[in-house]
């Protein structure tokens, strides 16, 4: 039995052989078939392409178009492929000859239009591609458009049409977006000295997202700015229950409004007890600067460092020689500037606010991420401080 069995197995080989042979035969036959379809332009257009010539290549890709609707979607990657690459002229102008032609399907004269919109934003036309995506709204691209309208709002700062498109993209615009565009919109009438206003804003930004941060600051500001700074204090205090890092963004202003006052003890209380339970490079700053003009430069040293043996960091270990320096021998003086100097280049890079969406860093705190437009993620911490945190 065994032996039929192989004998049987040595019959299907050549078998087997045959059917692979036979389906090869096919699909050359097919690839030969579909090779022949193709108009000439369409290989004149891959020559230009690789031999960098893209504007003959576009030209060729178009001319294929015209008889071939089948290559539509060729056109869309080559669009899509200059936009990526920056060359939004020439993306502008493969969409809107797609657009041109009179046959092209309703579905992809829509992802045209998109594309054509979003050639525009990438060029920094905004007008124009407010214009093409208005038209989209309703059609079957509807939810594109709208992100997009949204996108071009908050580029172009018009912050009213923001929240009113906001409010049809509950999955893509949250309460705390929204509060934040009403934010913008009270900076600006801030900016204006036109209190009410400003107040009504600030007051739906905070019916938005009840920990708002960015609402109580403009608050306080706006208190500070009508002489009530009593009321400012009790409101740049209340971040402490919405989010207590960002106190070291407020840090500044409780300082000067208890100057004000001639409440400078107090003052102190305040910030160094946030510094101890919050700590905060930012925060160390502005309490270093208030030790320092009122008690002296012994009293801000021995802040500086028992700071850095709770938190040891680059930064902190700079301010600490800082605050070293003008208490030095003359013998040791240039070894504490020396080592200063040398600690500093270290830290320019760790001084930096960065985003925990994209990694985008600045030097200054940004509410809205300006690489990748998110919102509040950039933390109000150094870069230091963010490593140590993972």
């Amino acid at each position: 039995m065994n032996d039929i069995f192989e004998y049987w197995q040595l019959l299907l080989v050549p078998v087997f052989f045959a059917v692979g042979w036979m389906a090869a035969r096919i699909d050359m036959r097919q690839v030969v078939h579909e090779s022949r379809a193709l108009p000439r332009s369409y290989f004149k257009g891959l020559n230009f392409l690789l031999n960098e010539q893209p504007d003959k290549a576009i030209d060729s890709f178009l001319e294929v178009a015209k008889v071939d609707s089948q290559t539509v979607e060729l056109h869309f990657a080559l669009g899509n492929l200059f936009r990526r690459r920056g060359e939004t002229e020439r993306a502008i102008r493969m969409h809107q000859n797609l657009l041109g032609l009179p046959d092209i399907e309703e579905k992809h004269r829509l992802q045209a239009m998109v594309e054509l919109g979003q050639d525009f934003l990438k060029a920094g036309l905004l007008d124009r591609a407010e214009e093409i995506f208005n038209k989209l709204v309703g059609t079957a691209r509807d939810a594109d458009a709208k992100r997009s309208l949204l996108e071009i709002y908050q580029v172009g700062k018009e912050w009213q049409k923001a929240i009113d498109i906001a409010r049809e993209l509950p999955d893509l615009a949250s309460h705390k977006e929204i509060a934040e565009y009403y934010c913008e919109l009270a900076a600006g009438e801030i900016m204006r000295s036109r209190s009410d206003s400003a107040r009504s804003y600030l007051e739906v930004a905070m019916q938005e997202n009840r920990k708002c941060v960015r609402a109580s600051m403009l608050l306080g500001d706006l208190l500070a700015q009508e002489g009530r700074t009593e009321e400012a204090i009790a409101v740049w205090q209340g971040i402490e229950q919405q989010d207590p890092a960002y106190l070291s963004l407020v840090a500044q202003r409780l300082l000067d409004a208890y100057l004000k006052l001639s409440r400078r003890d107090e003052g102190i209380a305040l910030l160094s007890g946030y510094l101890e339970h919050y700590p905060s490079l930012d925060l160390l700053d502005v309490v270093y600067q208030l030790v320092l003009e009122g008690q002296g430069n012994e009293a801000a040293y021995r802040l500086v460092r028992a700071e850095l043996q709770r938190n040891p960091t680059l930064l902190g270990l700079e301010k600490l020689m800082s605050a070293r320096l003008p208490l030095a021998s003359p013998e040791v003086r240039g070894d504490v500037e020396l080592a200063k100097t040398i600690v500093q280049g270290y830290t320019r890079r760790l001084s930096r606010y960065r985003c925990n969406n994209c990694g985008f860093k600045a030097r200054q705190f940004y509410w809205r991420c300006p690489a990748c437009g998110g919102w509040e993620t950039n933390p109000p911490r150094r870069g230091e401080e963010f490593d140590q945190s993972l």
